[in-house]
């Protein structure tokens, strides 16, 4: 937990940063002021914002994927979610919320579409374990946070002074500073993708559901990845949502894929 919350210091440092290199003094004031906004607004408002920034709907009373979540749910002792579906061809799933008992699970109508009722439950187990782990607060945070530095980030080319050589140094925070957010947001990550697998694993008890759900999801985001829209929240998915072209890119910050597959495999074996 320490760990977290100092990586989260540093992605607010980060903040300020280009907030100095903006507007000097004053400019890191308003980055302050706008980083204590941002962190606010996560921690109470993390789940409808992720949701509304992807359209997402609640599902009907007794829906498929409802049903689903709301078993694996009862069976690890926890509150169940809010379960939401999203209109996108694009299969994927994410969670959402500041603690268990505000918590919202989501996933695309291409992930229902083309997946089993065993793979789709193997899925909501890995999302309602990020949920248990309490890793969706931090990792809502460390979108908000991100994106905002991204957005400073690209203000500091048009604004600000210093001649030239205030140029030089608004180019080289337009970027290194999301690129330096993003190594900070892989740490966060990557360790927590590999807890929530393991989750899934031991609530199913089928290890190898989980790495065929996310063999068959990378090889179908391959093929229709989503819209880069809001491409600093690419962590929060299951798997990695964009191309592999473009802004998309440098905020890839999920394990590879065959690791997460050969940690499932030796968990069959120890089950």
């Amino acid at each position: 937990m320490i760990t977290t919350f100092f990586l989260l210091f540093v992605l607010t440092a980060f903040f300020l940063l280009v907030g100095r290199v903006i507007g000097g003094k004053k400019g890191m004031i308003i980055a302050f002021a706008l980083a204590c906004v941002i962190n606010f607004s996560a921690y109470w408002f993390s789940d409808s914002m992720i949701l509304a920034a992807y359209q997402a709907r609640p599902v009907p009373a007794g829906h498929r994927l409802e049903r689903i979540t709301h078993e694996l749910s009862r069976r690890a002792g926890m509150p169940a979610p809010a379960v939401h579906v999203i209109s996108n061809n694009s299969p994927n799933a994410f969670a959402t919320g500041r603690s268990p008992e505000h918590a919202a699970v989501a996933a695309t109508q291409g992930l229902l579409d083309m997946m089993s009722d065993r793979e789709i439950a193997a899925v909501m187990s890995h999302e309602l374990g990020h949920i248990k782990n309490r890793d969706t607060l931090v990792a809502t945070m460390a979108a908000s946070i991100s994106g905002g530095i991204l957005i400073l980030s690209r203000m500091s080319l048009f604004f600000g002074g210093g001649g030239s050589s205030g140029w030089g140094k608004r180019l080289a925070v337009s970027i290194l500073a999301p690129v330096a957010a993003t190594l900070v947001t892989l740490a966060l990550s990557r360790e927590r993708e590999y807890e929530a697998d393991a989750f899934s694993a031991r609530l199913t008890g089928r290890p190898m559901d989980l790495a065929d759900a996310l063999l068959g999801l990378e090889r179908a985001v391959k093929r229709a990845p989503m819209p880069e829209h809001s491409p600093e929240t690419a962590h929060l998915f299951i798997v990695h949502p964009f191309s592999g072209n473009g802004i998309g890119e440098l905020f890839s910050t999920h394990p590879p894929m065959h690791k997460r597959v050969e940690r499932l495999a030796a968990m069959k074996n120890a089950l």
